[in-house]
Formats: C-alpha cells, structure tokens, sequence
C-alpha cells in the first residue's frame, strides 16, 4: 500500500512541475518576461524594470554586480514559483553571444522553452543559434511575440520569419489588433476571448468572452475598422494555419505563438496560462547506460552549471543539479558517480534569484543548489548508487584568447583560487601551454575577459592583466597510434596545452596550420567541443 502511495505521491509531483528555459536576443525583453511571470506567481510584488534617469534599477534575476551596471544577464538564473497548483522553474539565460555556452548547457536541463522575439525586429542571429540546439534536441518550444505597443513588422510577415528562419511550423494563438501606437489588445484564439489592452504600466487587461468573432457585439469593443480587419485576419489565420497538433507541439515540430507586451504586462498571463495546460512535464533523460524515466523510485539528477560566490560575503560555490529521477531528500547519502563515493548534504537550496532557502526535498524537474567545496564538476551525476552518466553538455572550442598574468604578486594565491573557481563554472576554458607553463584563457567573446577581470577583482580581491596571444583555435586531440601522438606534440611543442582535465590540447595559430596538421598526422582526431 505504502508503494503504490508513494508512486501517486511522485507522479503527483512530476506532473505537476514545469521546468523551461526563456531565450532570446538580448534586448528583446527575456528578463522582463521571467520578472512578469514571477510577479503572476506572487513571487515578487512589484516589478523591477522601472528606468529611472537611466539608472536601471534591477531586474530580480539580474543579480551579479556586473549584471546590474552593464543592464545585461550573464549568467543564468533559476528561479521557482507556484502558480494555480503548477510549480514552475523558470531558468532566465544570458542572451549575450558571448555567453551562449552557459545557455547551451542550461538547455540540457529543461523540458520546454519560451522564444521572445521583438516584434520590431524579428527573429536575430542569437535566437537562430539557440534554436538550432532546441532543434538537435527536440526541444518542445513556444514564441512570445513581444513590444506589440511598438511599432514593429506585420504579425503575418512576423510569422514567415519565424517559420523560414527557426524552421519549425507555427500556431498563432492569439492575434493582435493593431500594433504600435494603435494596440488595442489581441484575440485570444486559444481561450475565445478578447483582452483589450490599455497603456499603462501596471496594465490591467480587461479580458470579454468572445466565442463568435463575427459577432456585431465586436464593433462596440473595438469599432468597425478593426472589427473589419480581426475578422479578416483570424479567417485568414484559420486557413493558413493549422489548428494546435499538442503532440506535435510536444515533439518540437509546432510552436504555438502568443503576441503581447511584457513590459506592460500584457498577453503574459494569457501565455502563461496556456503553458502551464500544454507544456510537457519532466520527460525522460537519455543516460549513457540507459534511459532513465522521471517516476523511477531511485534518485538521480546531474550537475549542468557551477556558480561562485552567489553570497559575496561567503566564499562559496554552488553547483545547480537538474533532478532526473525520484525523489531528493536532505541529509540522505547519495553517490557521486565520478568520484566513486557517498556525500550527504545538509543544506540544498531552491532559488528566487538571489534569494535561496533551504528545502528538505525535491523531485524531477526542480533545480537545486548544493554547496560545493571543489567537489563538482559540471556534468557530474549524483545518484542513489546505480552508475548513471548524462551525456550531452558540451565545452565548445574558444574563438578568443588571452594570457592570464598576475597583477599584483601579493595576491597569487587569491588569483589561482579565483581561476580554478571560476574555470569551474564553465564561463571560459584554462589551458596551460607546455613550452612555457603560461596560463591561457579561451573565451567564446571578449566581454567574458571582462567580467572575470571585475570578478577576480571584486570577489577574489585579485587583480590580473590580460595580455595578447595569437591563435585560431584550441582543439582537444587525442590518438590510438601513441607514436604518431608523441611526435605530433613533439613538433609542434609550442602550442601544446593541457586543459583544466590535463587533457592534450592543439593550439592552432591559423586555420592552414589546423588544416595541415589535420592531413599530415592522418591518426590523430581533433576534437572542436569536449563533451564533458
């Protein structure tokens, strides 16, 4: 009885959790789209996106010191909250390219994701990229189509972007009447219903039931021009667009669409709504040993995201662990597969942005934070004892490089800490050149060179000055005939590395240099992501 208790306990709590990713552009309104949505889970109570004499005051899950000057995200945030008997996770990811590692990886860890596009600009090169990884892994994926109040592209042309450049089908949901300066609010296709839309900032939609659109009631909510033209366009939608296939929705193929304004908080709840009944719960996770489904009774998750000094004050590490399996409990002993041994922890955390309390349990789906002392790396697995390993959390091959050199000789120790701690969190890449013994950092863009300068600095009381280096590419080598590895490193003695793993890494100079040595040692494979 116990058992089958336990089971509906479990399913309970699966099927009721939402984990999703938010991506976009930057500048396209992610970070106040997670504010809006936190704020309808009563998690916060007043919106943070107020620009004041442009001073930004912040947005809650904006929190390192970084975030809030140069008014960008940077690292990813996890925040959970209740909503209509729904616990949802919402990770807000950096839209800097320069930190699309992170977001990459944090795509491993959920279910689903909401794609904000800026209606005045359409889809950008950043939200193409993220989508291809939605795309290798069947990512289910909804659009919020955001600045309505602004002058932006037609939502028909909108809807040929988003098809031709994501490559994926769409469903609109809503449609909107008028945009810009004319927005009168959107029809909501999904739930029949009008919601009219009035400027403000604490905007209070006035939602009518509206099952018959060619109803003469319309003309008296929006006029006759528009009601002319809503009737035109749903009609048009109807036979252009198919109605929503929730399974293929489910398999990544359609992406329902919703239009609206985050910023004045129109169309959020409408959004959220229908997510909240569509969107997958915890699916199963494809291990290296096997899959392993969300209901098992035995706990396992992985670690896809290490973050230092969440608390300034404190110098400590948190390693994020997306639950895959069962049910985690505080205090219990769980394996750590890559160190072979048995580690209980006393206090986990759910996050609130920078806010954490500590929670006694947690089931899949749900992200939680464990104190790390320099036990974790990212893409460990904790489990109830069964040997699991999650693949699929990729290091990709830096495009930028700099020497790392200490600035002040007092502080060496503090600068190693701070490199080890920070190369842990997977922001850049460490390799130490073998001829030389120099450090190197490898980045995907130039601002990472800044904030681990301002880190080091701020967190670490450690002070670093970056100095140039030439190089093309950094690729990860390695070979089954050993006197063809030897005489390779041997040649080329002065661009061999070793990684933070002390593992061989090739630093090409130039492509032809990567290209020759590719044809002349025929044995050897260079790796360009190392999958952690």
């Amino acid at each position: 009885m116990n058992i089958l208790h336990l089971m509906s306990e479990l399913d309970k709590e699966i099927n009721r959790r939402r984990t999703f990713a938010i991506i976009s552009h930057p500048d396209a309104g992610k970070t106040t789209l997670t504010e809006k949505l936190l704020l309808f889970g009563g998690a916060i109570h007043v919106a943070g996106a107020v620009k004041s004499n442009k001073i930004k005051k912040t947005a809650t899950s904006d929190w390192m010191e970084i975030e809030k000057q140069r008014g960008i995200s940077v690292a990813t945030s996890v925040m959970g909250f209740e909503y209509e008997n729904y616990k949802i996770n919402i990770l807000d990811t950096p839209g800097h390219k320069d930190f699309a590692e992170d977001t990459y990886r944090t795509l491993t860890a959920v279910d689903s994701v909401i794609i904000v596009v800026d209606s005045a600009k359409g889809v950008e090169e950043q939200t193409r990229r993220l989508m291809e990884v939605c795309r290798m892994r069947k990512t289910p994926v909804m659009v919020f189509m955001n600045k309505m109040d602004r002058d932006g592209k037609d939502p028909f042309d909108l809807l040929d972007e988003i098809e031709e450049e994501l490559k994926i089908q769409v469903c609109p949901l809503s449609w909107p009447i008028d945009s810009g300066q004319n927005f009168k609010g959107v029809y909501n296709i999904y739930d029949e219903k009008l919601d009219l839309y009035t400027p403000s900032k604490q905007t209070i939609t006035q939602s009518v039931e509206f099952k018959d659109i060619n109803s003469p009631e319309l003309e008296n909510h929006i006029g006759e021009k528009l009601a002319a033209k809503l009737r035109e366009d749903i009609e048009l939608v109807d036979g252009v667009y198919p109605q929503l296939d929730h399974d293929a929705y489910l398999r990544g193929e359609v992406a329902p669409v919703f239009f609206g304004s985050a910023l004045n908080n129109f169309g959020v709840k409408e959004l959220l709504d229908c997510f909240v009944k569509i969107a997958p719960c915890p699916r199963p996770v494809q291990a290296v040993e096997r899959v392993v489904k969300p209901q098992e009774e035995t706990f396992s998750g992985f670690i896809f995201k290490i973050h230092a000094n969440m608390d300034p004050n404190h110098r400590s590490c948190i390693a994020f662990v997306k639950i895959c399996s069962g049910k985690f409990e505080r205090n219990v002993y769980y394996k750590h597969v890559r160190l072979e041994r048995n580690i209980r922890f006393s206090s986990p955390t759910a996050f609130m942005a920078q806010k954490k309390e500590t929670v006694d349990e947690a089931y899949p789906g749900d992200i939680i934070g464990l104190p790390d002392t320099g036990n974790f790396k990212i893409g460990d697995t904790l489990t109830s004892g069964e040997d699991l390993h999650f693949k699929g959390l990729p290091s990709f091959s830096p495009e930028m490089f700099k020497y790392i050199e200490n600035d002040d000789p007092m502080k060496s120790k503090q600068l190693q800490k701070g490199i080890d701690q920070l190369m842990d969190e997977g922001v850049a890449q460490l390799f130490v050149n073998q001829f030389n013994n120099r450090k190197i950092i490898g980045t995907v863009g130039q601002l990472q060179f800044e904030v681990i300068q301002y880190r080091l600095l701020h967190e670490y009381g450690a002070q670093c000055r970056w100095e140039p280096i030439n190089l093309f590419k950094a690729c990860w080598i390695e070979s089954d005939n050993k006197d063809q590895l030897n005489d390779f490193k041997k040649r080329k003695a002065q661009f061999m590395a070793k990684d933070k793993e002390g593992r061989d890494v090739f630093l090409a100079d130039s492509n032809y240099v990567l290209m020759m040595a590719q044809q002349d040692f025929k044995d050897l494979k260079f790796h360009f992501t190392s999958e952690f």
